[in-house]
């Protein structure tokens, strides 16, 4: 949980000319909603909102926001980013108030950790699933969850049931949905390898027919 406060600045403006005034001066729009309230249009710098999709959190950060000029300060988390297609650069966050004392609903990124022994020996890891979404209080959204799978073999399946969370976050969602699982790779060049050989009598058979006909 982060306990710096940023302050930012309320939009008064909005609209192309704004924008490009925004980022002329370093900056950025961004909309804060949620709880109910109206949204508000603020302007941020994007290092900020940079240094915090690095950090270990990242986009489930707890962020304090302070309005420019006011005592009033609201807890958010990033909900959705914008880049512009080219440069890749930020063009618009939007942030979500959250209540510190309210459970809420996030996806998390699932980091896989280490090589299957399936897949050492020749067989195909199938990521399905790279998120998952949890409940819990905002102080204890995780920034991503680790699954160590080095022990899955071919044939094995990791569903979402089998993901261990800490008692105070509840993970979301079909139990039985698979994450991740282990394929067998020789199997399948086999059975391409077998039905390429049944196709290849009537290949044969063709070219005879075309020899009679001649």
């Amino acid at each position: 949980m982060s306990q710096d406060v940023i302050v930012v600045a309320k939009r008064e403006k909005v609209g192309k000319s704004a924008t490009r005034d925004l980022r002329n001066a370093g900056l950025i729009p961004a909309t804060i909603y949620g709880l109910g309230e109206a949204a508000v249009s603020i302007a941020i710098s994007p290092k900020i909102v940079a240094r915090i999709l690095a950090s270990d959190t990242g986009m489930n950060s707890l962020v304090h926001l302070q309005r420019e000029g006011t005592d009033l300060k609201r807890h958010v988390i990033i909900k959705d980013v914008q880049r512009d297609p080219v440069t890749g650069r930020l063009s618009h966050v939007d942030f979500m108030r959250v209540d510190p004392t309210h459970k809420v609903k996030v996806k998390v990124p699932i980091m896989l950790k280490g090589t299957p022994v399936g897949v050492k020996e020749g067989g195909i890891l199938d990521f399905v699933h790279r998120h998952i979404e949890v409940e819990c209080l905002p102080a204890f959204i995780p920034g991503h969850i680790d699954v160590n799978i080095e022990h899955m073999v071919v044939g094995d399946v990791l569903r979402l049931d089998q993901i261990k969370m800490d008692d105070h976050i509840t993970v979301l969602g079909d139990a039985h949905n698979v994450i991740a699982s282990v394929q067998g790779k020789k199997a399948d060049e086999e059975g391409a390898a077998a039905e390429g050989e049944a196709k290849e009598p009537e290949v044969v058979a063709a070219k005879g027919k075309k020899e009679e006909k001649k």
